[in-house]
């Protein structure tokens, strides 16, 4: 990686002349990314195969297609983002008018994750330029290929001084970046480990950090609920990427009284989805690298495989698995998962879920399985998790008007639509006080007739 005190200033002096700030500037940006993320799809489709065997299928879905979601949610709302906000002025400040202006931040830091290549690189991206930044834009070096498209794909639009695309191993180019410079924002997505290192990093400068990490997020399946549908549901969620999605259902907790029943209606879509054979299948994607393949493989040991289990090395595949007679205490049920194994652990009592769920406190999302209303709010009052779905799995994240993120151990911020906007903008409250008339209570001295009024205007 070039040196880089060479480059930071000239991101700097470009935020600096503002040309990044009006709203026709603005525009451009993501009007010119939408153009250049539909010449390079095949070329990023491609690499993605090539990084981890992603299907074509899943690659535009859940990269490329919510890319062009959030831009153009962002086109069709940015004008009214950047409006300033008038708000209610009390009594007490009259005659004045109170309003916020969002502006930009100044040079901004995106490190992106591997999973999702595409879209954890580029929907922070349009939300820090549609705020008015210049950007730093970090891809994962776990999917090479895909950063590489990346960087042509972001030179082709931008002038390195508005936003730069920095490749290299995450662990030498994060230090060299976030220790000796100052960025106005990070935004993180990835493990919680690297997460406390890179906010140790900001907090030498008191950079402010967003951090989208994980957890253990659980599927919940009441015995009153739809079984086959909700085994579906979670059977496309936990195998999507071949399990590699930090809001995928990590793990089911199954009532007992349908606990066989979902086993063999799982059982029975995993074929449906991946034929007899899913190393065969086109639509099963593969381990991102051999560490992250050891890691998965191990977890088959820790209980009995109800379907599956079957893998081969030099392909980095494990087949979709389903686990079961997990002990709690195990690493499948201590560590988040990020493959294609399926721990489903039994319950009679909701109180036994709360307590599993303690284990491993504040999951990134939570999913629900249950047609009773009181058991659907049962759950989400007394379970702290970042977003989920009730009767369904993943779709929070695919809405620009719901915000993403995590609370506690798998998160610190929330980002997506409009939400992205505000992340990268320092909202700036003005009251703008008239000189046409000045009631002069405030200004000794201080009389008991002031201070009658004030109490009362103060009430």
């Amino acid at each position: 990686m070039e040196d880089p005190s060479t480059w930071i200033p000239f991101l700097r002096e470009h935020f600096a002349r503002g040309s990044t700030k009006p709203y026709a500037a603005r525009r451009k940006t993501l009007l010119d990314l939408r153009h250049a993320v539909k010449a390079y799809e095949e070329e990023l489709l491609t690499a993605m195969h090539a990084d981890m065997r992603k299907p074509r299928f899943e690659g535009y879905v859940a990269d490329i297609g919510l890319v062009h979601a959030e831009i153009d949610h962002a086109l069709q709302h940015l004008r009214e983002w950047m409006r300033p906000k008038y708000y209610p002025t009390p009594l007490a400040l009259q005659v004045s008018r109170s309003v916020v202006h969002a502006e930009p931040l100044g040079v901004v830091l995106i490190i992106a994750p591997w999973n999702y290549p595409i879209l954890l690189a580029l929907a922070p991206l349009v939300g820090a330029l549609a705020a008015g930044n210049c950007v730093v834009l970090k891809p994962s070096d776990q999917a090479p290929a895909t950063a590489a498209v990346v960087a042509r794909l972001i030179a082709s639009i931008f002038a390195p001084e508005h936003v730069r695309v920095v490749l290299g191993p995450g662990s030498e180019v994060g230090p060299k970046l976030i220790e000796p410079f100052r960025f106005d924002h990070i935004f993180f997505t990835g493990s919680p480990g690297v997460g406390k290192k890179i906010m140790a990093m900001a907090a030498q400068h008191l950079t402010p950090v967003t951090l989208e990490l994980g957890g253990k997020s659980p599927a919940v399946v009441d015995r009153k609920c739809d079984v086959e549908r909700a085994a579906q549901r979670i059977v496309w969620s936990r195998f999507f990427n071949a399990g590699q999605t930090c809001v995928a259902a990590d793990h089911a907790l199954v009532h007992r009284d349908v606990m066989e029943r979902f086993l063999a209606s799982a059982a029975e879509h995993i074929q449906r989805h991946y034929g007899p054979d899913p190393q065969r299948s086109p639509h099963f994607a593969r381990l991102v690298n051999d560490k992250r393949f050891n890691v998965v493989k191990g977890y088959l040991q820790h209980g009995r495989i109800h379907v599956g289990g079957e893998y081969d090395a030099t392909d980095r595949y494990i087949a979709p698995t389903i686990l079961t007679d997990v002990p709690l205490d195990s690493p499948p049920l201590q560590e988040e998962i990020f493959g294609p194994v399926l721990p489903v652990i039994p319950w009679s009592e909701p109180e036994e879920v709360l307590s599993i769920i303690a284990r491993n406190p504040h999951p990134l999302a939570l999913y629900i399985f249950s047609n009773e209303r009181r058991t659907q709010r049962y759950f989400t009052e007394n379970i702290a998790f970042g977003g989920g779905c009730i009767n369904h799995c993943m779709l929070q994240f695919g809405n620009p008007h719901l915000t993403v993120g995590g609370v506690g151990n798998s998160g610190l911020g929330r980002y997506h639509g409009k939400a992205t906007f505000d992340l990268f903008s320092h909202h700036k409250p003005m009251v703008q006080g008239s000189t046409l008339i000045e009631p002069g209570i405030q200004y000794p001295p201080y009389t008991s007739f002031k201070e009658k009024v004030l109490r009362w205007v103060l009430k």
